[in-house]
């Protein structure tokens, strides 16, 4: 290691540790978070289940950068050099378009021998697999509504396609030795005013009720469900609404998942951890970055991020929460997107665990405002950079932007060959 890189950090945890804080120990708790990577960033939602289809149920990718995956191989093969470059060991987020088979299988048909290329490749990695059931770009998805829709045989296949993924995720869990988070997230709703809202979010409450009929060891299997305001197509009304799925959750003990970019868009969801994971076991996180709508922009270290972090810190909420992406950039190098993104995160919860927090708590607790805003703004410019660079090389990443370099060449030899 770069002997600057060790007396920097010698010198930042001199700092730190003035105020009680072990760097060595934040360190050690920093390399057992998992961040899951989504899998979708790599090739713009495309997946290779239904390869012609084009994308549905709201969802829109911008941009058109040279290199996109077009195969699994392609997709593990990138996956691996972003994974090279981010510190810590994680996990990566499938969606059932994404099975590895030559079969002509529709979604309600699929099993766990589809994704067995997946899991091999996951055990070779050392990774976990977190899974979601793929509810858009099907014909049966066409009109904007799945698991709420009024035709009872539609509304069936998107059970049946449901549960085929609840089995499909035990068994990554089983096979992989740690849970898998499975996410249900439907793009259900209408673009105008609903004359009854009431209906569709009754049939989505009894569809899910029989989704999750059977039950899944949550050692093998995790399941979340996930709300949004509005989205292309469903401006006025989407049946599943925070409140539907925040008492949905509550009351059938299923993972609540807060995605940054679902909700009004001055609307923030750092604000609402403490809040869900005082009546729930657990907590889902989908870390985006929406602009003026769900536009799922690459995970940057803004305020919010940070408030993210501090939230899961500062209330000893990150053992409750898992932390998955988000986004989906065709603007700019897929694999730069993923380490961009997941870089960020870690680091936002870097800074969140090198603040002072049971000095920050107190002085709050005696009314000492005063104190608790100067330490909270002074610890901002405090050298976390110098910790950051230590962890990267500890862990034998990148440190700082020497990462670029490495994505620019995978770019020239492996990604400009692509069609």
């Amino acid at each position: 290691m770069d002997q600057n890189i060790i007396n920097s950090y010698n010198e930042a945890k001199k700092l730190y540790e003035a105020h009680g804080i072990n760097v060595d120990e934040v360190l050690k708790k920093l390399a057992q978070i998992k961040i899951s990577l989504h899998c979708w960033q790599g090739d713009d939602v495309q997946g290779f289940l239904f390869k012609d289809k084009e994308l549905s149920g709201g969802i829109a990718v911008t941009g058109s950068y040279p290199g996109r995956a077009g195969t699994p191989d392609e997709l593990r093969q990138d996956l691996e050099k972003a994974l090279s470059l981010i510190p810590g060991k994680h996990k990566v987020n499938l969606h059932a378009i994404y099975a590895d088979t030559d079969e002509q299988v529709d979604l309600d048909e699929l099993e766990p021998r589809h994704f067995a290329n997946w899991v091999d490749w996951a055990k070779e990695q050392g990774l976990g697999l977190d899974f979601n059931p793929t509810c858009f770009s099907h014909p049966k998805a066409a009109d904007g509504f799945t698991l709420s829709h009024a035709d009872e045989e539609i509304r069936s296949f998107w059970i049946k396609h449901c549960k085929a993924s609840r089995k499909i995720a035990e068994s990554f869990g089983r096979e992989l030795g740690q849970p898998c988070v499975t996410n249900f997230w439907v793009p259900d709703g209408y673009k105008d005013t609903p004359v009854d809202r009431l209906a569709p979010r009754a049939r989505l409450r009894d569809a899910l009720d029989e989704v999750f009929s059977e039950e899944i060891d949550p050692q093998y299997n995790i399941d979340a469900v996930e709300s949004k305001l509005f989205g292309i197509g469903s401006e006025s009304y989407v049946v599943g609404s925070h409140e539907f799925y925040m008492g949905y959750g509550l009351t059938r003990g299923k993972a609540i998942c807060l995605d940054a970019g679902h909700f009004h868009p001055t609307e923030v969801i750092s604000n609402k951890l403490s809040s869900i994971l005082m009546f729930s076991e657990q907590l889902l996180l989908h870390v985006s970055r929406p602009v003026r709508w769900d536009s799922d922009h690459v995970v940057t270290m803004d305020d919010e991020l940070l408030e993210i972090a501090r939230e899961l810190v500062r209330g000893d909420l990150l053992p409750r929460t898992n932390i998955g992406l988000d986004f989906f950039d065709g603007s700019i190098n897929h694999v730069a997107a993923w380490v961009i993104g997941t870089r960020n995160t870690i680091k936002a919860l870097l800074r969140a665990m090198l603040e002072p927090i049971d000095e920050l708590k107190k002085v709050e607790l005696e009314g000492d405002y005063t104190s608790r805003l100067a330490l909270v703004e002074e610890f901002k410019s405090y050298p976390f950079g110098a910790v950051w660079d230590y962890y990267c090389a500890t862990q034998n990443t990148p440190v700082r932007e020497q990462w670029l370099a490495e994505v620019k060449s995978y770019e020239r030899e492996v990604l400009s060959a692509r069609a």
